[in-house]
C-alpha cells in the first residue's frame, strides 16, 4: 500500500463520491439482509398456521382461514421484491458514486502522467522506448483503477456486511454461525490461491501474444526479402512454433480456469451442508425453527460472493500496487532543465557558444569539446560536418533540449538558462533532421505551433519551401490527409512541409538541420533561393553535411569529431586547402558523376 498511497490526494478530492459510496453500501446491504428475515418469517407463519388450517378440516372458516395465509404469503412476497428493489436501486447509486470516482480519478491520472511526460527533457525519451511509456499510461493506469473503483466497492461491501450481518447471526446462534463460516475462509485463500495462478498465466499468454504479433508485423513489413529471398517456408515453420508456443500457455490457463468454479461451487455446497446439519439438530432441539435455516442458508449465500471476492480485490491490489510503482517511477522522474530568472522577452537572436562541451547524459558520448563562436543578430552561420560530428548536438542546446556539460550559451547577451523556456522555444523555428508529421492535413501541419495563423501565412510558407506548386496538384490540395508520419508524402515533400512549418511562425532564429539531405538539386536550389530572402534579418543556422546549403551563410564552422577544425566564409575557407575543401570538392565530383549517368 505504500505504492497506492500516492492515490491518496485523488480519494480526498472525490471524498463525496467515496463518502455517499459508503453510505449507499451500506443501505443495499440492509435491503439485502431484510428479505432473509421475511423468508423466515413467511416460513415460520406457514409451518404455524399450517397445523391450524388441518384443525379446521370440514369447518367452515377453513375456506377463509386458506384466504388469509394465501393474502399473507402474497405480502411477504411484494415485500421481498420491494427489498430486491431498492437495493437494485441502492446498488445503482454505489456504482454511480465509487466506479464513477474511478474513472474521473483514471481520468486525472492519465492527464498527470501525459502532462508530467510533456515537461521532460528529450534524454528521458531516449532513455525510455516509446511502448513501455504508452503501457504505462493506458494498461498500468487501468489496473489502478481496478483498484480504485471494483477493489474499493466490493472491499467495502465485505466490512459493511461483516459489521452488519455476523453480529446479527450470532445473536441468533453462535454453535450454526460457526459452522456456516468455516468453509469460506477457505473459499477466500483458495480463490486468491487460483487467481494468482491465473494471473502468471495469463501474463504469460500476452507476451507469446505480443511475440506472435510482433513477427507477423515484421513477417508484413519484409514480406518484399522474404519472397526475394524465397524464405517463406521458414516464416511459415516460424510462425507455427511461436503459434504452438501460444496454444500451450492458453490451454494451460484454460486447465485452472475450469477448476475455478468447481472449487467455488464445492465449498458453497459445504456451507449449505453444515448449515442444513446443524440447523435441523438445533430445529430437533427447539433452540431454532425451519425458518432460520433458510435464513442462514440465504445468509450464507449473501457472505459468499464478499468473501469470495476478498481473494481477487488482494489480487486486484498486488497488481495495482506494481503498476502504480511502475507509474510513480516516471511521476518522480524530474526534469533538469530548469530556468534559473524566467524572463520573457521578445529576441533579438545574438548567440554566443562560450567553451561549450556537451556529453549525452544517457551515452556518455561526447559530442562536443570546447566550442566557441558568435552570431550577431540577423546574421547566418552554416555548420558543416559528417555524420556524427557533433552539429545536430548544437540545435539541440539552442533549443533547451539539453543542458551544457561545461561552458555557457548566451543568447542577447544573457545566459540562456535565465529564460523561461516556453517563451525562448516559442520564438525558434526548428526544422529536424528526422522529420516528423501528425496524421492530419498538409494545411495543419504546417500551422502547427502557431495559434494564429492566417491562410495567407500558410501558403507563403508553403511557397517559401518550394511546396505550394507540388500540393495545389493533389486533388484536395492544402486538405490532404498525410497519413501516419506523413506516409503518403515523399521524403522531399515531408522535408518541405517541416520547414514551411518552422518559416510560418517567424521566428527569430531559424535552424534548418539538415532539412534538403532529401531534396534534389533542382529543389535545394529553388528553396536556397527563397531562404535568402527569409534569412534577412533573422538570425538563422544552416547545419547540414552539404556544402552547396552553406553558401548562403554569413559564417561557416566545420565540425570533426566535436571540436571546430575550421572557421570562415565560403570564399576563404575555399581559398586554402582544408576539410571544408576537400568536401566541397568530393561532392562537386558526386554531382558531376551523376549528371553525366
Amino acid at each position: 500500500m505504500k505504492e497506492l498511497s500516492y492515490l491518496n490526494k485523488y480519494l480526498y478530492k472525490y471524498k463525496i463520491h467515496l463518502t455517499l459510496g459508503v453510505v449507499f453500501v451500506a443501505i443495499s446491504n440492509v435491503f439485502q439482509i431484510i428479505p432473509a428475515q421475511i423468508v423466515r418469517y413467511s416460513i415460520d407463519y406457514i409451518v404455524d398456521n399450517t397445523k391450524l388450517y388441518r384443525a379446521f378440516n370440514d369447518m367452515g372458516e377453513q375456506a377463509a382461514f386458506y384466504d388469509e395465509i394465501v393474502i399473507s404469503i402474497l405480502i411477504f412476497a411484494g415485500l421481498i421484491l420491494l427489498m430486491s428493489l431498492l437495493r437494485g436501486f441502492f446498488l445503482y447509486l454505489v456504482r454511480q458514486t465509487i466506479i464513477i470516482m474511478s474513472r474521473l480519478i483514471e481520468f486525472d491520472l492519465k492527464n498527470e502522467i501525459y502532462t508530467h511526460y510533456q515537461s521532460l527533457p528529450l534524454s528521458f525519451y531516449r532513455k525510455n522506448n516509446t511502448g513501455d511509456m504508452m503501457n504505462r499510461i493506458s494498461e498500468d493506469v487501468s489496473k489502478i483503477r481496478m483498484y480504485l473503483g471494483p477493489s474499493i466497492m466490493y472491499g467495502l461491501n465485505l466490512i459493511i456486511l461483516f459489521i452488519i450481518l455476523i453480529p446479527y447471526m450470532l445473536s441468533i446462534n453462535v454453535e450454526l454461525t460457526i459452522y456456516a463460516l468455516i468453509p469460506l475462509p477457505i473459499l477466500s485463500f483458495s480463490i486468491y490461491y487460483v487467481n494468482n495462478i491465473i494471473n502468471k498465466r495469463s501474463e504469460e499468454i500476452q507476451i507469446s501474444q505480443s511475440g506472435l504479433s510482433t513477427f507477423v508485423q515484421e513477417a508484413f513489413s519484409g514480406i518484399r526479402v522474404l519472397k526475394s529471398y524465397v524464405r517463406e517456408d521458414q516464416s511459415i515453420g516460424e510462425f507455427e512454433k511461436e503459434s504452438i508456443e501460444y496454444k500451450t500457455r492458453s490451454l494451460r490457463l484454460t486447465l485452472v480456469q475450469s477448476l475455478f468454479f468447481p472449487l467455488i461451487m464445492s465449498l458453497i455446497g459445504l456451507s449449505t451442508i453444515l448449515t442444513v446439519y446443524v440447523g435441523g439438530k438445533e430445529v430437533i432441539n427447539g433452540a431454532l425453527s425451519f425458518g432460520n435455516i433458510a435464513e442462514f442458508i440465504i445468509y450464507v449465500n449473501l457472505l459468499t460472493w464478499p468473501v469470495t471476492s476478498l481473494g481477487w480485490i488482494s489480487s486486484i491490489i498486488q497488481r495495482a500496487a506494481a503498476s502504480q510503482k511502475r507509474v510513480n517511477e516516471f511521476l518522480k522522474t524530474k526534469n533538469d532543465i530548469i530556468t534559473k530568472e524566467n524572463i520573457k522577452t521578445e529576441l533579438n537572436g545574438e548567440i554566443i557558444f562560450d567553451s561549450v562541451s556537451f556529453i549525452y547524459p544517457d551515452s556518455g558520448i561526447i559530442a562536443l569539446k570546447e566550442v566557441n563562436f558568435s552570431i550577431k543578430q540577423g546574421e547566418s552561420l552554416a555548420i558543416i560536418g559528417t555524420t556524427g560530428s557533433g552539429k545536430s548536438t548544437i540545435a539541440n542546446l539552442i533549443s533547451r533540449m539539453y543542458d551544457t556539460s561545461n561552458g555557457d550559451i548566451q543568447i542577447d547577451g544573457r545566459n540562456i538558462k535565465d529564460y523561461n523556456l516556453s517563451n525562448l522555444r516559442g520564438q525558434i523555428g526548428y526544422v529536424p533532421q528526422d522529420v516528423f508529421l501528425f496524421s492530419d492535413t498538409i494545411y495543419n501541419n504546417i500551422a502547427f505551433g502557431s495559434d494564429d495563423l492566417t491562410e495567407e501565412q500558410v501558403f507563403q510558407a508553403a511557397k517559401d519551401a518550394d511546396l505550394y506548386d507540388n500540393v495545389i496538384d493533389f486533388p484536395e490540395g492544402f486538405n490532404t490527409k498525410v497519413g501516419e508520419r506523413g506516409i503518403t508524402l515523399s521524403g522531399g515533400q515531408k522535408q518541405r512541409v517541416s520547414m514551411a512549418r518552422a518559416i510560418a511562425r517567424n521566428p527569430k532564429i531559424l535552424m534548418l538541420d539538415d532539412s534538403l539531405s532529401a531534396v534534389d538539386t533542382k529543389t535545394e536550389n529553388a528553396i536556397l533561393n527563397s531562404l535568402k530572402r527569409i534569412m534577412d534579418g533573422r538570425t538563422t543556422i544552416i547545419i547540414s553535411h552539404r556544402v552547396s546549403s552553406a553558401k548562403l551563410a554569413d559564417k561557416i564552422i566545420v565540425l570533426d569529431d566535436g571540436k571546430i577544425v575550421e572557421k570562415g566564409t565560403n570564399k576563404s575557407l575555399l581559398a586554402h586547402s582544408g576539410v571544408y575543401k576537400a568536401l566541397y570538392e568530393k561532392q562537386l565530383t558526386e554531382e558531376v558523376t551523376l549528371v553525366e549517368e
